[in-house]
């Protein structure tokens, strides 16, 4: 989920009228109206676009409980990457060779990139969600845990309604209110939506070329650098010092490489920075990745997630899986939230204690290992935990 752009379309509502959060959901719904209307969207389409919406219940219990993200990466990497994704990536590769030739030379985006969004989001469109996404987005907004995001969704939603592509009633998806084979949010679609098929309207679920199309143009919003990689698998020495490793550290490539880093196939990528990511501690798989990399984060911002579709990308443009090396044994549910915890009491940021080791909870880690004289790779073990 992507908090950019979702506060633009609710500046249009004049006086910044809003339908707070909680209470009563049909007296909600009410305030959403009187918002649609005071943004300009005519009332007979307004009352057209909520008739019928109910709160879902499944909605809220699938927000609560994203326990996959708890995995690790190699553990994630394992799950979501079989043998026949990848045959299916290719298969799809050649199958829209055309669109994805296009998407090249219009936005830079690489093929892999969007194969592997395509192959995580909906297997390739072939599993894009049952949820009702206008009742979806109405019972997030609704609920109180992000209606900064949710709100602005509604709203674009009866734009996109607006210009029929959208149906209220019919319109079906994921359970946080993406739609289509690539997963994008009504506000996205708005934004970036592309009729790659040429039959004058954007339709993300039966479109492969709209929705890859689309997908590419967001991504370049977003300041995907065109050419440019996003990651490659490297070998790190011994001696590195690991307090650099990490995305809040971006170095030359040239310097890392006078600090013993090498690709472990042909050369770091010549004149461009990166950073050093070791997703299960210095003794596990080791990543340079770019600044593309970074824009992946405005897509989901799971790290377990982009770091594995990132991954996934350089496989299907024909990288060997990577070297599991010998990572110390993660922790385990109990025992993440046990050290938020303890980082919490400490005065780190580590967000909510999930259990999910995300960037925050990361760079906390980082610091207290510094702190305490463990190898600072970011990576939570028994020691740090027993320490703390």
């Amino acid at each position: 989920m992507r908090l950019l752009l979702a506060l633009c379309l609710s500046m249009l509502i004049p006086g910044g009228a809003q339908a707070a959060c909680g209470g009563d959901f049909g007296a909600f719904v009410e305030g959403l109206k009187a918002e649609a209307r005071a943004a300009g969207l005519p009332p007979a389409q307004v009352d057209t676009f909520f008739r019928g919406v109910r709160q879902n219940a499944r909605v809220l219990k699938a927000d609560r409980s994203q326990g996959v993200f708890r995995k690790t990466f190699a553990d994630f990497a394992k799950a979501v990457i079989s043998q026949n994704r990848m045959n299916n990536g290719a298969a799809n590769a050649k199958r829209h060779d055309r669109i994805f030739d296009r998407i090249q030379a219009e936005y830079g985006v690489s093929r892999g990139v969007l194969l592997a969004f395509w192959a995580l989001e909906t297997d390739y469109g072939q599993v894009q969600g049952d949820f009702n996404t206008r009742d979806a987005l109405v019972t997030l907004a609704h609920d109180c845990r992000r209606p900064e995001l949710f709100r602005p969704q509604v709203i674009a939603a009866m734009r996109l309604h607006a210009r029929g592509d959208f149906d209220p009633a019919g319109t079906t998806g994921a359970w946080a209110g993406e739609i289509g084979q690539v997963q994008m949010l009504p506000l996205d679609i708005l934004h970036n939506g592309i009729d790659g098929d040429g039959d004058g309207h954007v339709t993300l679920k039966t479109s492969s070329a709209d929705a890859l199309m689309s997908g590419a143009k967001m991504l370049a919003d977003l300041g995907w650098r065109a050419g440019e990689p996003w990651m490659q698998e490297i070998t790190v020495p011994e001696t590195l010092d690991w307090s650099r490793t990490g995305l809040t550290t971006r170095l030359p490539t040239a310097e890392w490489a006078r600090m013993g880093v090498r690709a472990r196939d042909g050369a770091l990528a010549p004149h461009l920075q990166g950073s050093v990511l070791l997703p299960m501690g210095r003794k596990g798989p080791a990543f340079m990745v770019y600044p593309n990399f970074e824009v992946l984060f405005e897509w989901n911002k799971s790290f377990v997630y982009v770091t594995t579709a990132a991954y996934f990308a350089t496989r299907l443009e024909g990288a060997p899986p990577f070297r599991p090396g010998n990572p110390e044994a993660a922790l385990g549910d109990a025992q993440m939230k046990a050290l938020q915890r303890k980082l919490a009491a400490r005065g780190h940021d580590v967000g909510a204690i999930d259990g999910i080791l995300g960037a925050r909870t990361r760079d906390a880690v980082q610091k207290e290992q510094g702190r305490l004289g463990l190898p600072p790779d970011a990576w939570p073990t028994r020691t740090l935990l027993d320490r703390l």
